[in-house]
């Protein structure tokens, strides 16, 4: 299957990391992905805040492209893109008088939307459709001894829990253990990271990350993975303001696809490793294989 790739803003920006581990690591898997063409930022979280109709018209611009495009399925990773579309797709099901407004408003730009391309995210995809078995024997330096704290936030399987659970997903653990990556458990997997607070209103914004890192480095965790390029910000970006308020925290925080690209022998500086401003240590070395023994 092909899928419509929806990068959304972060990912062309300070997620930029996590494009360029995802796009190698569905190619090591021969998973085609195009970009949806002349897409338009979902309106993020923060739109449906100020106006629920007009967010919904932006959101859906980039639905009716991708169904026009004639692709199955629209993957999102970006976490808030994948809620929005997903939650557009929602509203336009279960509400004639928005979806009246949505149709009206892409008709003008010789567009329309039926409600039938589904929304997905790449762990989605992973897990379920390319399944781990494919992805265990896709594995050349396996992830052994590193022990992984998955981090899922709180938009994912909120409220919309169409391919895990709210309360304990369980997704990626798998996929990271397919890797050969211990992972250890990690209570705090759905705690919300602080978003924008950060910028708003940084000291609660920076007492949930410091929480979140705090307890990654309580259960014994070498590096946390997250899906989620507002997570993978705040987790990563503010080691000096949280160890000034608190106290010293750091670990590393890297997408899920960079730990993939990693087990899948893919160079670290493909992978925008280089991107991450606390730098997980490098792997072990694989012992070098014995050369074949001479015919007598």
């Amino acid at each position: 299957m092909k899928y419509s790739y929806f990068p959304g803003c972060s990912l062309k920006g300070t997620g930029k990391a996590y494009e360029e581990s995802l796009l190698p690591v569905f190619a090591a898997l021969n998973i085609e992905v195009e970009e949806l063409n002349d897409w338009n930022c979902c309106g993020a979280t923060a739109y449906m805040a100020v106006d629920e109709v007009k967010a919904c018209v932006l959101a859906s611009r980039n639905l009716a492209i991708a169904e026009k495009v004639g692709h199955q399925e629209l993957m999102a990773p970006c976490s808030a893109c994948y809620l929005v579309l997903n939650k557009t797709k929602h509203y336009l099901h279960e509400t004639p008088s928005v979806n009246k407004v949505v149709q009206t408003a892409l008709a003008s730009a010789n567009l329309s939307y039926s409600g039938n391309v589904p929304v997905r995210h790449p762990l989605d995809i992973l897990v379920h459709s390319v399944g781990l078995d494919r992805i265990k024997k896709a594995v050349k330096r396996p992830l052994k001894g590193l022990k992984v704290a998955p981090y899922y936030g709180c938009q994912i399987v909120r409220p919309y829990s169409t391919f895990d659970t709210a309360e304990n997903p369980t997704s990626m653990d798998r996929l990271l253990e397919a890797l050969g990556a211990t992972v250890v458990r990690y209570p705090l997997k759905t705690r919300c990271c602080g978003a924008s607070l950060t910028g708003t209103l940084p000291e609660p914004g920076l007492l949930c990350s410091y929480i979140l890192l705090k307890e990654a480095l309580k259960r014994g965790a070498d590096v946390i993975s997250t899906v989620c390029p507002l997570c993978q910000f705040n987790l990563d970006g503010y080691h000096d303001k949280i160890a000034s308020r608190f106290e010293p925290v750091e670990i590393p925080t890297l997408y899920f696809t960079q730990l993939m690209g990693l087990a899948f022998g893919i160079p670290a500086e493909k992978l925008g490793l280089d991107k991450c401003l606390v730098p997980m240590k490098p792997l072990p070395e694989l012992p070098a294989k014995a050369a074949p023994a001479k015919a007598a």
